[in-house]
């Protein structure tokens, strides 16, 4: 119970710090072009508005690039349209074919990267939607000439459904809770998340280019590690997107976080067993079957839990929490964690993978 507790008050630490540091990024100015590249598969629930946020940047110069498999992906009436609505922002639509290898959306970045002209590389999913200053507030910070890649935060939205609602929750709270006590552990940022990461062309060439990441599930991870691991400055972003997470049905939303669950835990495995900590109330009231004179300690951990919550979400996130459904999901999110040490497989996209101890992925046969 004390780890949990201590656990709380990294996370709110790292969630002010970060704050902070927000507060105090302030730049002369930005030219520097931004190249946008959109890999698309399907219409996802709001895609036209996630799309168009992109075509109503207050920015200048920027492109947007778009990627689908073939000319049959539903997406490809709606991209079109919206690029004659906008003729006035430079735009092109990439059919990449059949992927060479196992990660399909590697490979679309590959090809919209290799169509790309400018120097900043911004890598954003399908159900991202940002504000009119994105790439304003993106080129301030690589005016920071030591900075190679950023990945920014985001704030989940929920669907309608009540799992669409849970897994927003876990997100905005426990997820990013996790990734600022990271950084504040580590003394810097040693890794990326998606769904937008932003990056110098330099850097990306200087891992090895896009591909280099093909072979992991948690390609948006991996670029983040292996630039700093080649010395490159990587850090979390001071700009919140939005990402749109849909409302998928209980077996499809169930799928999706056991997937989750499972590519963490090979991304970090040592870090993943961590995450014990991160689950303070669970922990708690299992001390409290083992040991029911602790009950009185159980409310120290829930002001914990609940301030931890409020700083990461409302503070840091701008989303609100929706706390009558906090102590469901602080339940699922255990059991979820629980089984992603169990089983080697996920689906995503409509194929099915098998994940190897190294965080590699091959097509499962």
């Amino acid at each position: 119970m004390i780890g949990c507790w201590v656990y709380c008050v990294l996370a709110i630490t790292a969630a002010v710090r970060h704050k902070r540091r927000k507060l105090r990024l302030t730049f002369p100015g930005a030219s520097t072009g931004i190249s946008i590249l959109k890999p698309l598969a399907g219409l996802d629930e709001g895609l036209e508005d996630n799309l168009r946020s992109y075509f109503e940047q207050e920015f200048y110069p920027y492109e947007i690039l778009f990627a689908v498999r073939d000319t049959s992906d539903p997406a490809v009436p709606l991209v079109r349209r919206l690029m004659a609505e906008y003729v006035h922002i430079p735009s092109l639509l990439v059919i990449t074919g059949e992927p060479p290898y196992p990660h399909a959306k590697v490979f679309s970045l590959k090809c919209m990267f290799d169509k790309a002209q400018f120097d900043l590389i911004a890598m954003c999913d399908s159900d991202v939607r940002v504000g009119r200053d994105f790439c304003q507030r993106l080129a301030l910070e690589f005016e920071d000439d030591g900075l190679g890649l950023v990945t920014c935060p985001y704030r989940a939205v929920s669907g309608f459904s009540i799992w669409s609602k849970l897994e927003a929750l876990g997100m905005n709270t426990d997820f990013h809770a996790g990734l600022f006590t990271a950084v504040l552990m580590e003394g810097n940022t040693t890794f990326a998340v998606g769904p937008t990461i932003v990056a110098r062309r330099s850097v990306l060439l200087g891992i090895g280019g896009i591909e280099r990441v093909k072979d992991y599930i948690s390609e948006d991870y991996m670029l983040g590690r292996i630039a700093s691991d080649l010395g490159f400055g990587v850090r979390f972003s001071s700009y919140v997107i939005e990402h749109r997470i849909g409302s998928e049905g209980l077996l499809a939303n169930l799928a999706h976080r056991l997937r989750w669950a499972r590519t963490s835990r090979r991304s970090r495995p040592w870090g993943y067993v961590g995450q014990f900590f991160t689950h303070p109330m669970p922990v708690s009231l299992l001390a409290f079957i083992v040991w029911p004179d602790c009950w009185p300690l159980l409310g120290v951990t829930a002001v914990l839990r609940t301030v931890e919550a409020w700083i990461v979400s409302v503070r840091v996130l701008g989303a609100k929490v929706p706390w009558a459904l906090l102590p469901l999901q602080d339940a699922l999110g255990f059991g979820f964690w629980l089984a992603g040490f169990f089983g080697k497989s996920i689906s995503w996209r409509g194929q099915r993978y098998l994940l190897n101890r190294d965080g590699t992925v091959e097509l499962a046969g």
